[in-house]
């Protein structure tokens, strides 16, 4: 399977929004680092989902009607034994079927839950005028918080991506600021590289969010991918 597939594929259906298993497909085919995970559409297949990912794990729900899961409670993280995830199950869904009557549910998403390490944020954005722009800044909820981000039009240099860290205050934290843990640097401009590319390869592509990418002192991982294609008319 190629991005374009993954791609056309919610275009041919009229959805704007990829799901997240879609948005994790193609940051993997991209060459991202991403969790592993498993699509389940019922409680017993999210057992043993969660029983070959081994436990800790997190439980997100898989709606098309649903691009912030956290906002409608589909959300259950750090999910330690069968206990709790059937708990999670049912809380997550049934308040998806509560905050929202009409949302159509394809199934959770079975994740393996990541270790703590350092969160920023990757995107992409297509200007009508200038094309696609990648977007570096500080992650999770800061970053709605500080706006501390920095833009560059694609496609980036090795240098550019760089640049593109080094304009930020959490550009400072990775290069390990008064004592703070280094962070990956070569992982996170390979990680900006690869979406420069794919903003420039895949017009298809309106905007991409990568929120929370995170980044450790060895390796990163995209935690949660929002991908939106562009439709005609």
């Amino acid at each position: 399977m190629r991005p374009r597939d993954i791609l056309e594929g919610a275009v041919a259906e009229g959805r704007r929004w990829l799901l997240e298993p879609e948005a994790k497909e193609l940051c993997r085919l991209m060459g991202l680092p991403v969790p592993r995970f498993k699509v389940a559409s019922s409680l017993d297949e999210a057992i043993a989902a969660a029983e070959e990912l081994g436990y800790p794990v997190a439980l997100k729900v898989v709606s098309p009607d649903v691009v912030h899961k956290s906002e409608v409670g589909g959300v259950a993280l750090d999910l330690s034994d069968r206990r709790s995830l059937e708990g999670a199950y049912l809380k997550v869904v049934g308040s998806l079927k509560a905050r929202l009557p009409g949302a159509r549910l394809v199934g959770v998403l079975v994740e393996e839950m990541l270790k703590p390490g350092l969160e920023v944020a990757l995107g992409l954005v297509r200007d009508p005028q200038f094309g696609p722009a990648v977007m570096f800044g500080m992650g999770g909820a800061m970053l709605e918080l500080y706006k501390d981000v920095s833009f560059r039009l694609a496609p980036l240099s090795v240098d550019d991506a760089r640049a593109l860290i080094a304009d930020t205050k959490v550009g400072r934290l990775i290069e390990g600021f008064r004592g703070y843990p280094q962070r990956d640097v070569s992982a996170l401009v390979e990680a900006i590289l690869k979406l420069s590319r794919l903003g420039v390869e895949e017009e298809l592509v309106e905007q991409v969010d990568l929120n929370p990418f995170v980044l450790y002192e060895r390796g990163a991982v995209v935690a949660d991918a929002k991908v939106a294609v562009a439709l005609k008319g």
